[in-house]
């Protein structure tokens, strides 16, 4: 008796496991995937030791260096100096830092949001559905970039005010994703037998059904972490996001724009940053969801 049951709890881990090997498998054979994952690794790096290797930290702090203004891409300066004799490079790697830290926060924040309340209208139904998801339906009838540059202009410059502004407009499509999936879920048996034996609310969404849809909602985030990074740098652009000195990517392109096309290397390499970013995390999106979609796995 005891190796039948040995044999039963062994086989869900075993089944597990290789759907594990072969998602893994999938990943590693996609060389997109792969070219994704080493170009976000390669942004978290910069992100994380940048402020150790920056060649200028003086100019990243707001030193000018007029005699050196306009420099073109050389040994001393890589990516050439801007209007101020500042180093492009060192502003580059140090916006990585704020940009990467913005759009996780925007991401982080809105999915949290967005989970809440599309977990408790998926979960409850009734007046609470309705009452949240015309809320949710609201939102997105305005475009989220307008609706996040009018609460950034109302809120005022800076990162917090940037993020919260964006936040504001990101948490609507999670809420109707978790909606969704809750109520696919809250019928399946496993969840009738927890009811059965008392089990609240609270314990129903945290212990047993939001954990069964968390690989949609990873995916989801993957893939939103280019366009939150690209949002924040569109606000940056336009003047209403982070201010100089603060290096971002998004208001470094907006001061470089006057200098097309003659000094090019000022808004050519930020715009490269923001790209490969963008282009990063959705190749890294793409590999996640062959790994993690119930469907890739057969």
């Amino acid at each position: 008796m005891s190796d039948v049951t040995a044999t039963l709890v062994e086989a869900p881990a075993s089944a597990r496991s290789d759907r594990w090997r072969r998602g893994l498998y999938r990943f590693r054979s996609s060389w997109v995937s792969v070219l994704g994952l080493a170009i976000v690794a390669l942004l978290l790096l910069l992100a994380a030791i940048g402020p150790a290797i920056i060649p200028y930290p003086q100019h990243v702090a707001g030193m000018v260096d007029t005699a050196s203004r306009f420099i073109p891409p050389s040994a001393a300066h890589w990516f050439g100096t801007n209007e101020v004799g500042q180093d492009v490079l060192s502003l580059t790697i140090a916006g990585t830092r704020i940009s990467l830290i913005s759009g996780l926060a925007v991401v982080i924040l809105g999915s949290t949001v967005g989970i809440l309340v599309g977990a408790l209208a998926g979960f409850l139904g009734g007046w609470v559905d309705e009452v949240l998801m015309r809320l949710s339906d609201l939102m997105l009838t305005v475009p989220g970039l307008i609706l996040a540059m009018a609460v950034a202009a109302a809120l005022g410059p800076g990162l917090l005010n940037m993020v919260v502004a964006i936040t504001l407009s990101w948490w609507p499509g999670y809420a109707r994703l978790v909606r969704g999936e809750v109520i696919a879920r809250k019928e399946e048996q496993f969840v009738i037998a927890a009811r059965a034996v008392g089990a609240g609310t609270a314990r129903l969404l945290l212990r047993h059904i939001l954990p069964n849809i968390m690989s949609p909602i990873i995916v989801k985030m993957s893939l939103d972490m280019g366009f939150a990074i690209l949002t924040v740098a569109s606000l940056g652009f336009i003047g209403i996001g982070v201010k100089p000195p603060t290096p971002e990517w998004g208001s470094l392109l907006s001061v470089a724009r006057g200098n097309m096309p003659d000094y090019w290397w000022t808004a050519i390499f930020p715009g490269l940053a923001i790209f490969l970013a963008v282009f990063g995390f959705n190749l890294l999106g793409d590999g996640l969801r062959d790994v993690l979609d119930p469907k890739a796995r057969r």
